[in-house]
């Protein structure tokens, strides 16, 4: 996020008390890199089985005053939809008039709103990061495996997260990640998934609650994006993420008649 300068920022989470690490001598080395494999595989297949989904989302981002009062306020409601050729698109339904004075949303803010929020951590992307394994721990009773996430280096013109992401022992899928888009000025966030059609964990919220420290004066901020009604694009084209091929395709062409005898 901008101000009038670019300045170091401290960050308080309302509920996000810092991780503690468990005792990773339960795995082995060669255990946990195999974890790690076979979760970004995971998320890798997520990724595409995604970009196959419509969706809608909201995003808020709110300035307050001391009190808890918002003093700005910037949304907008997308629908995420494929036109009719397919194309996958974004159809804006609500944006009213963006209030947000004492800082400005720039373009990294509204790149991390689109891919480092909803972080998903594919197999091609792992060069991009040491990955430390902390421990185990549940969320709502869920098993997880919990790693720590940080970027080896910055290349210009891309977005990177740095935190921690949750790993169900089960699923071996991201069920929950804490952290932010690395850089100045942005805040760290929470984002939680849900299972949808009984396979993948999509994510369905991410929040924030942050103080920004700008050198003119502190300013609290409030974040809240909310992904809904996730449904599987349909159309006269195919699109398969691992289901079988239906060999009664309605456009083949029909056989051939047998010869009369």
């Amino acid at each position: 996020m901008r101000a009038l300068g670019w300045m170091a920022m401290t960050l308080m989470i309302a509920g996000g008390a810092s991780l503690r690490a468990a005792d990773s001598k339960d795995l082995s080395e060669d255990r946990i890199g195999e974890i790690i494999q076979k979760f970004a595989a995971k998320e890798s297949a997520f990724a595409e089985a995604r970009e196959n989904y419509t969706y809608r989302q909201t995003a808020r981002v709110q300035s307050l005053d001391d009190a808890g009062n918002t003093t700005g306020k910037w949304e907008t409601v997308s629908d995420i939809v494929f036109d009719g050729s397919g194309k996958r698109t974004e159809h804006v339904v609500f944006a009213p008039v963006n209030t947000l004075t004492e800082f400005n949303l720039s373009p990294e803010d509204m790149q991390d709103l689109e891919s480092v929020q909803p972080f998903v951590l594919t197999t091609k992307d792992l060069s991009k990061y040491f990955i430390r394994y902390l421990g185990p721990q549940k969320v709502d009773e869920i098993g997880c495996y919990v790693f720590a996430i940080k970027p080896k280096k910055m290349e210009p013109g891309q977005r990177y997260f740095q935190g921690e992401v949750w790993v169900d022992d089960q699923d071996l899928q991201i069920v929950k990640s804490y952290g932010r888009g690395v850089g100045l000025q942005f805040p760290k966030f929470e984002t939680y998934r849900e299972q949808i059609d009984g396979k993948y964990w999509f994510p369905t919220y991410t929040i924030a609650n942050d103080t920004l420290h700008f050198k003119e004066k502190d300013v609290r901020m409030k974040e809240l994006v909310k992904y809904e009604d996730y449904k599987q694009f349909k159309s006269s084209t195919t699109i398969t993420f691992g289901d079988p091929v239906d060999d009664k395709d309605p456009k083949a062409p029909p056989p051939a008649p047998a010869p009369k005898k």
